[in-house]
């Protein structure tokens, strides 16, 4: 007879006292999935279909005292622990092998105060979950730009979007949160409670407990914006870029614009005849007086001849949540992102040359525009540091089928390695972190050492380690 391998999940539950999980499942309000569980193999999967891993259990929290449970039982018993608000970071920091994952997403309530102009969301909240509550009083905070994507993680790592250049990051937003702690005490964190606490929270990934609600500041938003959505041929890149950064220098606040270099996906709208084909895309919106968006955009509308144009006025839920199908749950992603000082001929060149090599057409190279709001904080205000460059460059890798996993995440990879070369490039942004291979270093800087302290105090024995990143002081208890 051939020997039965056991997953990883399972080897962990083994060693676990069959009597301490069965009280843990009694006292638990939720749901505990187990790797006997038929449930199990659904209940483990993330966003990314590159992610593979078997938690020993899975806790799926109903409310904060279920939180405190599984976050004392991991401790108690030593087991890794993994948290999971949407399961979106593409490092898969959401699930563990062989530990217990605190899984929120049955926690997803939230609640709009239209008086006072705030928002508080629990932890399994997704971007959509608050775009509809919050729209129904010409409401929104600035959270991200695809509705699917959890608000923990988002907000945890920094948070850019379509509001940022005009309201900050979604952590800028932040009036306070309810933390578990790896002690299991629940705490408030804001400018006037816990306030160090506060500090390591926005930025720090998740690294000092479970978020299990944020309370956001609300802005006038819609219900309808301008969506600008313009595509050009290839040959016309040096031409678009160039007008694009142009106008970046002077945008106002009201308007932002990602630049990225694609290819035409095989769908109706657009040409047939240009499927298939390198571009240069664009895609933004303006908050302002709908009867000026034209202009606003006009210069870039400009730089070329589009070879398709789907800008126009839309509600804004419609464009918080237009990309998500580009993004669906099991393909597979391989995301790194660099912050940089300008944008020169040669991270143009990159960007182009690379698009035109992909070994995936669903793979896009990406400039966000960032400054506005995001610059006027300083750099050690939170624990999110590179606020003082005006632009992020994201390669993302997606793609279909496992068997070409090494081809695309080499192919990132080098282009990656290829930006980081050039004297205008520096730091790392955690919501596209690859699979954390970095050094934690580069995406806090001057602020890592506060941080770590932080870490040392309110998590020394390091029970929230799976993210990957800042580690307690070592000889810490």
């Amino acid at each position: 007879m051939g020997t039965v391998h056991k997953t990883p999940g399972e080897e962990a539950l083994a060693n676990v006292p069959g009597s301490a999980v069965r009280s843990f499942d009694t006292e638990f309000a939720g749901d505990v999935v187990l790797p006997a569980d038929p449930e199990y193999g659904r209940e483990r999967q993330v966003w990314n279909g590159m992610i593979d891993r078997y938690p020993a259990i899975i806790a799926r929290c109903s409310g904060v005292a279920d939180v405190v449970a599984a976050v004392t039982f991991a401790r108690e018993q030593g087991l890794p622990l993994a948290v999971r608000g949407g399961g979106h970071n593409v490092a898969g920091t959401a699930v563990c092998d062989g530990g217990l994952v605190v899984d929120l997403t049955p926690m997803n309530a939230v609640r709009v105060d239209p008086e006072e102009r705030t928002v508080r969301v629990e932890g399994g909240a997704t971007l959509g979950d608050v775009d509809r509550e919050t729209q129904l009083f010409g409401l929104a905070t600035a959270l991200g730009a695809v509705s699917q994507t959890g608000v923990a993680g988002l907000t945890l790592n920094g948070g850019y979007g379509h509001l940022s250049r005009q309201y900050g990051l979604a952590l800028d937003n932040l009036r306070s949160v309810d933390v578990v702690t790896a002690d299991g005490q629940v705490r408030t964190a804001s400018a006037d409670r816990n306030a160090d606490l506060f500090w390591g929270l926005r930025g720090g990934g998740g690294v000092l407990g479970v978020v299990t609600s944020f309370e956001f500041e609300l802005h006038e938003v819609g219900p309808e914006v301008y969506a600008f959505f313009t595509w050009f041929h290839a040959d016309d890149a040096a031409a678009v870029m160039d007008r694009y950064l142009e106008w970046t220098a002077d945008a106002p606040c009201e308007a932002g614009v990602l630049a990225f270099a694609a290819h035409v996906p095989e769908l109706e709208e657009f040409p047939e005849e240009t499927w298939g084909e390198p571009v240069v895309a664009m895609l933004g919106s303006y908050r302002g007086d709908l009867e000026d968006a034209a202009d606003v955009f006009e210069p870039l509308r400009t730089s070329a001849t589009p070879t398709a144009d789907f800008s126009g006025p839309m509600e804004y839920v419609a464009l918080q949540s237009m990309l998500d199908e580009d993004y669906p749950d099991g393909l597979r992603y391989y995301w790194k992102s660099i912050y940089l000082t300008d944008v020169t001929d040669e991270v143009v060149e990159v960007m182009l040359r690379y698009n035109e090599s992909t070994p995936s057409a669903l793979s896009t190279i990406d400039l966000w525009h960032l400054d506005g709001a995001v610059s006027e904080v300083s750099p050690d205000a939170t624990a999110f540091r590179h606020r003082d460059k005006p632009y992020m460059l994201t390669i993302e890798a997606n793609w279909e089928d496992p068997a070409e996993d090494d081809a695309n995440v080499d192919w990132a990879r080098a282009a990656f390695a290829e930006v980081e070369r050039l004297p205008v490039a520096s730091g790392r942004y955690g919501n596209f972190p690859g699979l954390n291979e970095d050094p934690v270093e580069r995406r806090f800087g001057g602020n890592y050492e506060r941080l770590v302290d932080l870490k040392t105090e309110y998590d020394p024995t390091n029970l929230f380690g799976t993210t990957g990143t800042v580690a307690p002081r070592t000889g810490a208890d």
